[in-house]
């Protein structure tokens, strides 16, 4: 889904643990890497059993990683807002809003998406194990 990359001071006050941070660190790694198309961080921060879903179904890791980086569009900037961690051990979940601008075959666009993903920490690093989002339409 980017090199705006923001993070709410909400964000920060939700979370101030060490696993926050870095859970909030692996969210603006991701909005980096759609802009610069970067699978080998897709391939380290994602579980091998990832399974992401939105309105057009349910999709695993090498079509996640496919679409991030061989798609159509041309993601330009991304940023995250509102970012909250909830952490519980080995598993967290952060929830967010994800805007990304870019430019495609019908011209300039801007997309927001509300969102969740899931992370199970494994051989002391978070992965990315789930993901959920949808578009919020426009106002």
């Amino acid at each position: 889904m980017l090199l705006s990359i923001s993070t709410s001071s909400q964000a920060q006050a939700a979370g101030s643990s060490s696993a926050a941070r870095e859970l909030y660190r692996l969210e603006n790694a991701w909005t980096t890497a759609v802009v610069k198309r970067d699978s080998a961080f897709f391939r380290r921060n994602l579980h091998p059993d990832y399974v992401y879903s939105d309105e057009r179904g349910t999709f695993n890791v090498d079509q996640v990683i496919a679409e991030q980086t061989a798609g159509a569009d041309t993601v330009t900037s991304a940023e995250n807002q509102d970012m909250r961690a909830h952490v519980h051990g080995s598993a967290a979940a952060v929830t967010g809003i994800l805007i990304v601008r870019g430019h495609g075959k019908s011209g300039t666009f801007e997309h927001r998406y509300r969102y969740t993903d899931s992370f199970v920490r494994e051989h002391g690093r978070w992965l990315m194990f789930a993901s959920q989002d949808y578009e919020i339409p426009a106002r």
